[in-house]
């Protein structure tokens, strides 16, 4: 379960991956939740919503776990509805994201708790070296691809005319 901590102070959210779901299930929307089994020790947050493994929306005054297709006002000027399928309140087994922000902090920052993102050097694909030694052909001086020409090297062709 992918769970997004919000922090209304910095006003920043964080992303934490955890397996261990059994501190969130059979809670519903609104209720608050202790951080302590994320590693988040002394912090408080509330359930703001989610969403489950399809992508449907929880919604906050659906009742229950299920997945329901509910009448809901798209436009109220015109009085169009529409049915639009949501997930109950109920965190179960089928949530794959839970949205929680922050209500009371721990003794620690976020910033110190969290790990950094790190930056791995990503593979280059073919298409982009070709980019890269085009552009780096560019770069390059007249004077050296001339040289290039006259000197056969480097697959660049003299003009026939």
């Amino acid at each position: 379960m992918n769970i997004v901590i919000s922090d209304p102070k910095s006003g920043k959210a964080f992303s934490h991956k955890t397996e261990d779901t059994t501190a969130f299930l059979n809670r519903k929307v609104g209720d608050e939740v202790s951080l302590d089994s994320l590693g988040f020790e002394g912090y408080v947050a509330v359930i703001r919503g989610g969403s489950d493994k399809q992508g449907f929306p929880m919604k906050p005054d659906l009742e229950g776990a299920a997945r329901r297709r509910v009448f809901v006002n798209v436009d109220k000027k015109k009085g169009i509805r529409r049915r639009i399928a949501f997930r109950g309140n109920a965190i179960t087994v089928e949530t794959a994201q839970l949205n929680v922000v922050v209500k009371k902090y721990g003794a620690k920052p976020f910033t110190e708790i969290m790990p950094k993102g790190k930056v791995d050097e990503k593979q280059v694909s073919a298409k982009e070296e070709l980019i890269a030694k085009s552009m780096a052909n560019v770069e390059r001086s007249k004077e050296e691809v001339l040289k290039e020409r006259e000197a056969g090297e480097g697959g660049i062709k003299k003009p026939k005319h």
